[in-house]
């Protein structure tokens, strides 16, 4: 995944695809856990920390809009 800084300079639509992949590419990991197919069970807990990061990165966004 991308580093803090790289999220931080990424627009609200652009967040909005990412953490939409990221739930995605999560989803079809539990599907694998569930089939015990998953080769790399650490993927997961990467990727929920990286939907984490998106989705503060969204809400300082907000919170920024709302301010102004």
């Amino acid at each position: 995944m991308k580093k803090t800084a790289e999220i931080k300079d990424m627009t609200a639509a652009e967040l909005h695809a990412k953490g939409r992949d990221l739930r995605h590419e999560l989803f079809n990991l539990r599907l694998q856990q569930a089939s015990s197919q998953l080769e790399k069970p650490s993927r997961m807990r990467t990727l929920r920390k990286d939907i984490a990061r998106v989705e503060t990165q969204l809400s300082v966004l907000r919170n920024t809009k709302k301010a102004a």
